[in-house]
C-alpha cells in the first residue's frame, strides 16, 4: 500500500505535532508491519531532523501553510494518487483525491476561541471541522479529547479512534534523593497554561517560603492576547527575580540537566489534548503537580499532585510541599512505573499504523 504523510512539521523547529510525527517515523522506521508498505513523505523543506523511515521524501516548494496544503498538497496527491493520505495536525486537503486519516490533538480554538485571533481561530475552526467531516478516520490523543470533537466538532464518535501518545527512554536517571528545589515549567507558553500565576506564586510566595528555591521557564512565548508572563518579576526585589530564568529554547542537552536537577514541574495547564510534558518529568525522577483537570486524572493517574484553583496560595502550598518534603514527591514516583507502562510510542505507531490501513480499506 501506498501511504502518503504530511511531514511539513518535520521543518524547521520541532512543535508538538513535529514531535509526534517525528516518533511515529522513528518507530515505523523499526517495525515489520510498517516495512510492508510504501512511505512518501511530503514536506516543502528537509526536516530538521534525519528521516530515518524506508520511504521517499518529497519536497514541494512553498511556505507550508494553508494555502500550501490546500493546493500544492492536493496537486501532488492527485498526480501520484496514494492509496491513503495520514494527515497528523489538525487538517488536510479539503478535496484530498484520496481517503484521509486525520489527527486531531485538542479542539481548544473551538472550546476556547478567545485564547486566538479571530482570523486565526475562525481558520482553524473551518479547516479542522471540514477536514474531519470529509476523513475516513480522525484520531486523537485521549478520551477527553474524543469528546470535544464529538461535541465541538459534530463528528460521529464511532469515526473517532482514540490513540494516547508514548513516551521516549528518560530523558535522565538522576535519583530522586539528589536533587535541587528547582521547578521546572517546559512547553510552549499559551495563555491556558498559566504560566504567569506560576511566577507570581514563586515571587510572592515559595521563594520566601523556601529561600534556595528556583524557578525554570522553558518555552517559547505564544500568548495571545499578547502577555507578559514574566511581569511580576519586574517589581519583585532583585534577589529574588534572579532565582527565575525564562528561555524561548534549550537545547536537548540542556534540557536533559534541567530534568536531572529539577525536583518538581509544575504545568497549570486548564486545557490539553493530552499533555506530554509531566509525563516526560515523571520518567525523569521529576514529581509532577498540575491543575486538576478531566484530561489530567485522565493521563497522569495516581503519579501527579493535583491542585484544585488557580489561587496562589494553592498553587504555592503544593508545589512548597513537594519541595521540601522528599516523602511526597516519592509518593507519586513510585506510581510511575504503572502510569508510565500505558504510553509507548511503538505501541502508538503500531495502533496508528492500524488505523491509517482502515480508513485506506485495507
Amino acid at each position: 500500500m501506498n501511504i502518503a504523510v504530511d511531514a511539513r512539521e518535520l521543518s524547521g523547529r520541532p512543535t508538538g505535532v513535529g514531535r509526534y510525527l517525528s516518533e511515529l517515523v522513528a518507530s515505523w522506521s523499526e517495525s515489520a508491519d510498517a516495512a510492508r508498505h510504501d512511505w512518501q513523505l511530503i514536506a516543502h523543506a528537509p526536516p530538521a531532523t534525519p528521516v530515518v523511515l524506508r520511504h521517499r521524501l518529497t519536497l514541494l516548494a512553498g511556505s507550508g501553510g494553508t494555502s500550501w496544503e490546500q493546493w500544492t498538497l492536493r496537486r501532488w496527491l492527485s498526480r501520484t494518487r496514494p492509496d491513503v493520505l495520514f494527515a497528523p495536525g489538525y487538517s488536510a486537503p479539503l478535496s484530498a483525491p484520496c481517503p484521509v486519516a486525520l489527527t486531531i490533538h485538542d479542539v481548544s480554538f473551538a472550546a476556547h476561541p478567545e485564547w486566538f485571533t479571530v482570523r486565526e481561530g475562525r481558520r482553524r475552526r473551518l479547516l479542522a471541522s471540514w477536514s474531519a467531516r470529509r476523513a475516513r478516520l480522525v484520531l486523537t490523543d485521549s478520551q477527553f479529547s474524543a469528546g470535544e470533537i464529538v461535541s465541538h466538532l459534530g463528528i460521529a464518535p464511532d469515526r473517532i479512534k482514540v490513540v494516547p501518545l508514548g513516551m521516549r527512554a528518560p530523558l535522565s536517571a538522576g535519583a530522586p534523593g539528589h536533587r535541587e528545589p528547582i521547578i521546572l515549567f517546559v512547553g510552549s507558553i499559551f495563555r491556558r497554561r498559566h504560566v504567569d500565576r506560576l511566577i507570581e506564586a514563586f515571587v510572592h510566595r515559595i521563594a520566601v517560603r523556601v529561600p534556595e528555591s528556583r524557578l525554570e521557564i522553558v518555552g517559547e512565548n505564544r500568548t495571545y492576547p499578547p502577555q507578559n508572563v514574566a511581569q511580576s518579576l519586574d517589581t519583585a526585589p532583585e534577589a529574588i527575580a534572579n532565582r527565575v530564568a525564562v528561555h524561548d529554547y534549550v537545547e536537548e542537552a540542556a534540557l536533559r540537566e534541567l530534568y536531572s536537577r529539577a525536583s518538581v514541574c509544575a504545568f497549570l495547564s486548564e486545557y490539553e489534548g493530552f499533555g506530554l510534558t509531566p509525563l516526560e518529568a515523571l520518567a525523569a525522577g521529576v514529581a509532577p503537580a498540575v491543575l486538576d483537570t478531566p484530561v489530567a486524572r485522565e493521563v497522569y493517574g495516581p503519579a501527579a499532585r493535583y491542585i484544585p484553583s488557580l489561587d496562589e496560595d494553592t498553587i504555592a502550598d503544593a508545589l512548597i510541599d513537594l519541595l521540601i518534603n522528599p516523602g511526597a514527591r516519592q509518593a507519586l514516583l513510585s506510581r510511575a512505573p504503572e502510569v508510565l507502562a500505558r504510553y509507548d510510542w511503538r505501541r502508538t505507531a503500531a495502533a496508528t499504523l492500524k488505523a491509517i490501513e482502515e480508513a485506506a480499506g485495507a
